[in-house]
C-alpha cells in the first residue's frame, strides 16, 4: 500500500506515537504560512499535507485502514466497491470487522457506528488544536484554534529547529528556554576622539539569502560621547537569512584605537609629559591638545617635580555615558629625563648650585 503519509512526514512505516508528533511538530513550524510569507503558496500547499498526514497516522483506526488499503481505500474509493457496511458496527475486510475489535472513525473525530469516508480537517485547527492540547505530552487547555490565529508562535518554539516550548498551555516538566539566534559578531574599531564626542558610523553589510543571492545594505551606528570599550550595538534580522525562517543578528563589538597623546581608563584620560631636569626643577609651561581640538596649558604643581609625580586636571577626561554633561579628569604623569652624560662646566653649575 501508499507510503505518501510516511513520506510526508520522513518517518519510517513503524513510527511509534512520540516520532509522529515530534516529526509533525517540525514540519508544521517550518511550513506554516506565516513564517513563510516570501513563499506562501507552497507553504500553504505543504502545511495542509503535512497536516493531513499528521491526522491520519496520529490516529490509530485511520492509520491501520490506511496502512492495509492506501489513501483511496481510507477516502472511501476502494476498488471494485470495497467492503460493505457490518450490521455489527465494523466494516467487513477492514481490521477489526467481525471477530475482533471494531474500528471506526469520522473525520469529525466523535464517535463513530461504522465507516465513514475520511475528509481531512481544516490544518489550521490541526495546528491548533496540537499546540493547545496534547502535543506536546500534556493535557492542558484554555487556548483553542481561535487563540492562534493572532500569532500562532508566541511562546513556541520547536527544540529541533531552533525551538523550545516554554510557559505553553499543556507543557509539561520544566519550561525550556529558547536557543540563542545565530549572530554574526564583528569589531568596530573607533578613533577615541569619537568616543569623546559621538559620531555617526555608516556600514555596508552584504546579507545572503537563502536562495543564493546577496544584497547589500548600509547599517547606521550612532555612537554615543563616553561609549566604552566592549560595548554591543545590535541589529535584530539584518544578517543572512536562515532556513528556519527570519534571518541572523548582527552584533558589533566596540574597541577603541590607540592614541598617540592619551590612554583611557574608565571614565579618565592619561597623558604623559616628559621633563628635562632643568624643567622639573626650575618650572615649565606645557601645552596638551584635548580630544576636542583645545589647547590645555600644563604648569608644574609644586616647585620641584619629582620623577612618576602626577597632577589631576578635574573635567577634562571622558564624557561619562551616564551622567550627560559631566566627565572624568585628566591625569597628567610626569616623566623626568636624566640626561646620559654632562659636560665639565654643567658638573662645574651642578656643584655650584647644589654644593
Amino acid at each position: 500500500m501508499s507510503g505518501k503519509y510516511y513520506d510526508i512526514l520522513g518517518v519510517p512505516k513503524d513510527a511509534d506515537e512520540d516520532a509522529i508528533k515530534k516529526a509533525y511538530r517540525k514540519l508544521a513550524l517550518k511550513w506554516h504560512p506565516d513564517r513563510n510569507a516570501n513563499n506562501k503558496e507552497t507553504a500553504e500547499k505543504k502545511f495542509k499535507e503535512i497536516s493531513e498526514a499528521y491526522e491520519v497516522l496520529s490516529d490509530k483506526n485511520k492509520r491501520a485502514i490506511y496502512d492495509q488499503y492506501g489513501e483511496e481505500g481510507l477516502k472511501g474509493g476502494m476498488p471494485g466497491g470495497g467492503p460493505g457496511p457490518d450490521p455489527t458496527g465494523g466494516f467487513q475486510g477492514f481490521p477489526g470487522g467481525r471477530g475482533g475489535t471494531t474500528f471506526t472513525f469520522t473525520s469529525a473525530g466523535g464517535p463513530g457506528g461504522g465507516f465513514r469516508p475520511f475528509t481531512p480537517s481544516n490544518a489550521d485547527d490541526i495546528f491548533s488544536q496540537f499546540f493547545s492540547f496534547g502535543g506536546m505530552g500534556g493535557a492542558g487547555g484554555g487556548r483553542g484554534g481561535a487563540g492562534m490565529k493572532g500569532n500562532p508562535f508566541m511562546g513556541m518554539h520547536d527544540e529541533d529547529d531552533g525551538f523550545t516550548f516554554s510557559n505553553f498551555p499543556g507543557s509539561a516538566g520544566r519550561p525550556k528556554q529558547p536557543r540563542a539566534k545565530p549572530t554574526i559578531q564583528r569589531t568596530l574599531a573607533v578613533a577615541l576622539e569619537d568616543l569623546y564626542k559621538g559620531a555617526t558610523k555608516r556600514l555596508k553589510v552584504t546579507r545572503r539569502q537563502l536562495d543564493g543571492s546577496t544584497r547589500e545594505k548600509v547599517l547606521t551606528i550612532n555612537i554615543k560621547p563616553g561609549w566604552k570599550k566592549g560595548t554591543k550595538i545590535r541589529f535584530a534580522n539584518e544578517g543572512d537569512e536562515l532556513p528556519e525562517g527570519g534571518a541572523q543578528d548582527i552584533e558589533f563589538l566596540l574597541d577603541e584605537k590607540p592614541h598617540s597623546t592619551f590612554k583611557r581608563d574608565a571614565e579618565h584620560l592619561i597623558a604623559n609629559v616628559d621633563l628635562s631636569i632643568k624643567e622639573a626643577l626650575v618650572g615649565f609651561t606645557k601645552e596638551i591638545k584635548s580630544l576636542d581640538g583645545r589647547t590645555l596649558k600644563v604648569q608644574n604643581p609644586t616647585p620641584v617635580v619629582q620623577p612618576g609625580q602626577e597632577m589631576r586636571i578635574t573635567g577634562e577626561g571622558m564624557p561619562k555615558s551616564k551622567e550627560p554633561g559631566r566627565k572624568g579628569d585628566l591625569i597628567v604623569k610626569f616623566n623626568v629625563r636624566f640626561p646620559s652624560h654632562l659636560t665639565a662646566a654643567q658638573k662645574q653649575a651642578m656643584n655650584s648650585a647644589f654644593p
